[in-house]
């Protein structure tokens, strides 16, 4: 075995494996050896931004019908709510950022299908950066400006975050709240007496805020507020004089915003709670095994960066941080319905710690004497940094490029092509044949015409199938009987699957098919859907 030619050099010959080790190497090169706050948050915002304009595929329906399309109906005075606002299991305050946004627009008069499509995502796209750089922060705070780099090009570079983060989820704003409010947090320094900007507040603030968007957020919040509650030596004032202020404040803003949209007290986060967890509603719309997100979901979204998280989380011996990543896994395992998004919050604390593992391959200058044995180390492990780059480029970057322009893109280019046929008047009426929330509505549409799709609420009685499942099982019977009472559509939109069991109702009926955009390669939860067929009235 090699002997260590310095103190701080790792047992394997990697590099640096303290934490400590590291901040006292990046102390020793200065300050100025490291980008700026500055500097790295226009790096982010720029990569954002490019990011957002490539993404152009359908991910969630959460995205439009959650966000969107309540923005649309509070901005321009139409759009549809689905059942979830009758029941009062959502806010308005994320939706409320996009009505914004949507008045500006309106005011400039850019409201065009452009605009209406890409300055939501761009404006996601503005916060979107703000948690990459303070991603960087967490890390620089944690393990210096080293590792911090490293985590970095994790974060940009990761598959799913590219995928999704710069999409106008909720659960894209709760990840950025989350990492502004790790980084404030004292109980996660090493020694927060000496560390820059440690603030309860604003740990507090951020953290409020995203429990205000979406109620589940509580549970990365218990977990990190009982970890401060243990280390604190004020615990009376972290609870009275921090905790129920701030959050009482918050939420109460919540609410009045809440009654002021809904007409009536709503407490949206009981309703979530009682919906979500008490009767488990959300299984309604499928369930999955409980290791799911162990053995596909979070598995699938860091990707082939999981082995470097795994050493990241060993090497940095980070265990409060790597607990919180098992302790969100594990809640979420209880829930039987479940999707990636759920879990997205502590996806860039997961490569944050593939950032760690990746900076102990990198050669770290000043740590390493100029001796010939070291600089056959540093030859060493210059070659691993470099074969590990090329292979997360290699495996995420096609990913990212094929999820975010290819797969499931249909939904989305056949409304902005309806958008600008409706526009120039060719459009009168749309029914879409298709599983409910396919595409997106009114906040693409942006046109003030009747469109009908097949409703899919959840009903009270048990064993009732809805609209969307009564098609699916009888598309001809279903549709023969819906056209007995219909207002005929000037447009229908279906799937290529459903697309041949009703050729011969749609030529009776005197439609032609008009346009044809290509949706996806492979199937995900029903039958493949390779396109979305627009027909139209002789």
């Amino acid at each position: 075995m090699r002997k260590r030619t310095n103190a701080s050099v790792s047992a394997h010959g990697n590099g640096v494996s303290d934490p400590k080790s590291f901040q006292e190497e990046d102390s020793k090169k200065g300050a100025s050896q490291f980008p700026s706050s500055k500097k790295i948050f226009i790096i982010c915002l720029l990569f954002r931004m490019t990011n957002s304009l490539f993404v152009q595929t359908y991910f969630n329906p959460d995205e439009h019908w959650q966000a969107l399309e309540v923005a649309h109906r509070i901005t321009f005075g139409y759009g549809h709510l689905t059942w979830e606002w009758t029941k009062g299991i959502r806010s308005y305050l994320h939706p409320m950022l996009f009505a914004v946004l949507y008045k500006v627009l309106s005011i400039l008069h850019l409201d065009t299908p452009l605009f209406m499509i890409k300055a939501p995502r761009l404006l996601q796209s503005m916060l979107s950066a703000v948690g990459d750089l303070y991603l960087f922060k967490l890390s620089h705070v944690l393990y210096g400006g080293h590792v911090a780099q490293w985590a970095l090009f994790a974060q940009l570079t990761n598959w799913f975050m590219f995928y999704c983060i710069t999409r106008t989820l909720s659960n894209s704003l709760e990840t950025v709240l989350t990492v502004v409010s790790l980084y404030y947090w004292p109980c996660l320094r090493v020694n927060s007496s000496h560390d820059p900007a440690v603030s309860r507040v604003w740990a507090l603030v951020t953290a409020a805020t995203a429990c205000a968007i979406r109620p589940t957020s509580a549970i990365i919040w218990i977990y990190v507020g009982i970890m401060e509650l243990f280390i604190s030596r004020d615990r009376l004032k972290f609870i009275f004089l921090q905790v129920l202020p701030i959050g009482s404040i918050v939420l109460g803003l919540t609410f009045l915003l809440d009654r002021l949209m809904y007409g009536s007290w709503v407490l949206v986060p009981l309703n979530f709670l009682k919906f979500n967890f008490l009767s488990s509603g959300g299984d309604y719309y499928g369930t999955h095994p409980w290791h799911w997100y162990f053995t596909q979901g979070f598995t699938v979204m860091i990707f082939t960066f999981l082995p470097f998280m795994v050493a990241g989380i060993v090497q940095s011996k980070h265990w409060k941080l790597s607990g919180l990543i098992l302790w969100v896994l594990g809640l979420y395992s209880i829930l039987g319905h479940k999707e990636f998004r759920f879990v997205l919050p502590v996806l860039p604390i997961a490569l944050s710690f593939s950032g760690y593992s990746l900076a102990m391959l990198s050669p770290h200058s000043s740590s390493n004497k100029k001796t010939n044995k070291s600089t056959s180390t540093r030859t060493k492990t210059s070659w691993k940094i470099q074969a590990a780059v090329i292979f997360l480029v290699a495996t995420n970057l096609p990913m990212a490029i094929y999820m975010s322009m290819v797969h499931q893109r249909g939904t989305e280019d056949v409304m902005n092509y309806l958008a600008k046929e409706a526009r120039q008047g060719n459009v009168e009426r749309i029914l879409f044949l298709t599983p409910c929330h396919a595409t997106p509505y009114y906040s693409t549409l942006h046109q003030n015409l009747p469109m009908r799709f097949l409703d899919c609420s959840p009903s009270e009685v048990k064993g009732n199938l809805d609209e969307s499942d009564r098609f699916m099982m009888d598309p001809i019977g279903f549709i023969s009987e819906f056209a007995k009472n219909w207002s005929q559509p000037s447009h229908i939109i279906l799937f290529n699957n459903e697309e041949g069991h009703l050729k011969d109702f749609l030529s009776s009926h005197s439609y032609e098919e008009t346009k044809r955009f290509f949706h996806a390669h492979f199937k995900v939860d029903r039958d493949l859907q390779a396109s979305v067929v627009v027909y139209a009235l002789k």
